[in-house]
């Protein structure tokens, strides 16, 4: 979806640069893109951006706080409790780690390359040896 996003912001900048109107700029996308063509508003918002010189079609950085928890400390932390109790749930973990559960699944399965299997949880590789 974000490929989708950028491509978006690609277009309208080109338009812009044509002398696209706002209001054609948004037609044109509804064509292409039609359910997926980016909200009027954010269409409007980069139209003004681009108009005003705007070259970037990425976001710039936002200050405050980073928005993952998917930190290296993280990742060694949850892998220490899983080595120390298999069963262990990700409710549990998370709040031992004192982050959110959705964060954690995504260091269990992404990060570690673990899977749940029965109450246990264990790393991919032995699941694909062991259970064919």
């Amino acid at each position: 979806m974000w490929e989708l996003e950028l491509e978006q912001r690609t277009n309208i900048k080109f338009l812009v640069k044509l002398g696209k109107s706002g209001n054609e700029i948004r037609e044109i996308l509804m064509q292409i893109y039609r359910d997926n063509a980016m909200k009027k508003t954010a269409v409007y918002r980069w139209v003004k951006r681009f108009s005003e010189g705007r070259e970037s079609i990425t976001d710039e950085e936002r200050p405050g706080r980073p928005a993952t928890s998917r930190t290296e400390e993280n990742i060694a932390k949850i892998r220490q409790i899983v080595r120390e109790n298999r069963r262990v749930t990700v409710r549990s973990i998370a709040e031992r780690v004192n982050i959110d559960r959705e964060t954690v699944r995504k260091i269990l399965t992404e990060d570690l390359d673990m899977r749940k299997v029965c109450a246990k949880i264990i790393p991919k590789d032995l699941l694909t040896r062991h259970c064919l």
